[in-house]
């Protein structure tokens, strides 16, 4: 089956998610600058939140040009990550708007953790279909920044209960680790 629709639907619904979460953006009442000081947490964490689906939507990209084809199981695997990633709209606003209060840190924490983990069964499933001998399976090798990712999402959740900050701190990390596209696809494509 041919990869051209997986990503074309993928990209699809990474630009809804992104939409549905700028849509959440309220303006303040008043007129001034004074009126946006509340609105920081909100939009910093909508900051992030479009950070991370943009790392997301370039990785996707890449790692859909390792490829040759996709099955069912690569398509549920898919499906999965996307679920998980058009729940950071909700996430977002609930974090955003109560960046001291622990559950809404952690739930955010637990979502982007499972999108963490589903995007790392998306790159199994993809290596399973065309082989450990494949390219991707090459390119990605043993795939430390994903499981250090994984990592340290279990870690903050807990501490969004000592800390939301830290655990905000630990989302910040994660995404400066990716902020660099994953070149390793990259660099095998070009050379």
């Amino acid at each position: 089956m041919s990869k051209g629709r997986m990503e074309a639907f993928s990209d699809g619904v990474i630009a809804v998610i992104i939409t549905i979460m700028v849509l959440g953006l309220e303006a303040p009442p008043e007129a001034s600058l004074t009126a946006l000081v509340p609105l920081l947490p909100v939009f910093l964490n909508y900051v992030l939140s479009f950070v991370i689906l943009g790392i997301y939507w370039n990785n996707h990209h890449h790692l859909l040009q390792a490829v040759e084809n996709v099955d069912g199981q690569v398509l549920w695997a898919n499906m999965h990550l996307l679920f998980w990633l058009s729940l950071i709209p909700f996430a977002t606003s609930w974090a955003g708007e109560n960046p001291s209060a622990p559950l809404p840190v952690a739930i955010y924490g637990c979502i982007l953790l499972l999108a963490a983990v589903a995007y790392f069964i998306l790159v199994q499933a993809l290596m399973k279909r065309h082989g450990q001998d494949s390219f991707l399976a090459t390119a990605v090798g043993s795939d430390f920044k994903g499981k250090i990712s994984i990592l340290i999402y279990l870690l903050a959740i807990p501490l969004a209960f000592l800390n939301p900050i830290i655990s905000f701190a630990l989302f910040v990390l994660v995404a400066v680790m990716w902020l660099v596209p994953d070149r390793r696809i990259e660099e095998k494509l070009v050379g």
